[in-house]
């Protein structure tokens, strides 16, 4: 199995949402950073994937499996942490624990112990107690309990402190190198995501603007200072992501461009123009000028 999750031509509506012939693919053994802004359809998508919502059409392959299809047998081999928390209050740790353990024949009792104690989780303490922290924190270890070999986690650490965000990835991490474990994780939090990911991929309004290895996508995306350009270019051996003047008191143009690459220095020495600088954007500046660009296009095509 290549990879863990592949979609291709996935479409869904509710409302005025959609979700519009949607492709990703995520490959086996990778940290798959999903990202976009808060109601770009992240939650959505991987309701979709889960099999928790219903597609118009398109195809889902999880773990070499179809979804819907083979739900009931997938989910058994995958953890899940939902956005929003789905414990009982009423019970405790340790019952919510047996609870989950229940549903799933490759619980491991071990890691759950192990991850209590390094969560500094209290067995007898009240689910509805928790705070914030505590809850992810025992959500995570739900998840990793199960034994997954596909990790699908939506916004895990969002709202949380410092530390605790810490003590979670550090989890997370742990058991994909010693599992060779998937994780599809979304986030808005961009430069948390830079840190741990190897691949990644944009989701913009319901359509996926870009995927790709994340080492491509920080070294391929930078910001050039150019003098000397005509106003009209074309043939450019990378894709023009914006270009502005560079404003009171600069000279010149700045231009962003995604698929850079060294040997494209000459291309401004044929047009007469002079490439100043090449600046490095991390990857929440590249995020950034991806969705503008993407928007930009998309309020001229409707």
């Amino acid at each position: 199995m290549n990879n863990a999750i592949e979609v291709v031509g996935l479409c869904y509506r509710v409302k005025s949402f959609e979700i519009h012939d949607l492709a990703l693919t995520v490959p086996a053994g990778s940290v798959y950073g999903f990202l976009g802004p808060n109601g770009a359809g992240k939650t959505t998508t991987i309701q979709l994937l889960l099999g928790q919502r219903r597609a118009a059409r398109g195809q889902m392959t999880v773990l070499g499996g179809s979804m819907p299809r083979d739900a009931a047998r997938l989910l058994q081999r995958l953890g899940y942490v939902p956005e929003r928390p789905h414990l009982y209050p009423g019970l405790t740790v340790t019952e919510g624990l047996r609870y989950h353990a229940a549903f799933y024949p490759r619980w491991d009792s071990q890691r759950a112990a192990e991850l209590l104690h390094r969560f500094s989780l209290e067995g007898d303490q009240r689910i509805g107690g928790l705070s914030k922290g505590e809850t992810g924190k025992l959500m995570v270890l739900l998840a990793l309990a199960q034994h997954p070999e596909l990790l699908v986690l939506d916004e895990p650490t969002d709202g949380l402190d410092p530390v605790v965000r810490r003590d979670v990835i550090a989890a997370l991490l742990d058991y994909v190198s010693s599992h060779s474990a998937t994780v599809f994780i979304s986030s808005h939090l961009v430069h948390e995501l830079e840190r741990i990911c190897d691949w990644v991929g944009l989701m913009d309004r319901g359509r996926l603007v870009a995927e790709m290895p994340m080492q491509r996508f920080k070294n391929g995306i930078k910001r050039l200072r150019v003098t000397g350009a005509p106003a009209a270019v074309e043939d450019t051996p990378f894709v023009l992501l914006s270009r502005e003047s560079a404003g009171v008191g600069g000279a010149g143009e700045v231009w962003v461009v995604r698929g850079w690459q060294s040997p494209m220095q000459e291309y401004f020495t044929t047009m007469g123009a002079i490439l100043r600088e090449v600046v490095d954007l991390d990857l929440e500046e590249g995020f950034v000028e991806l969705l503008r660009t993407f928007r930009g296009l998309d309020s001229r095509e409707a």
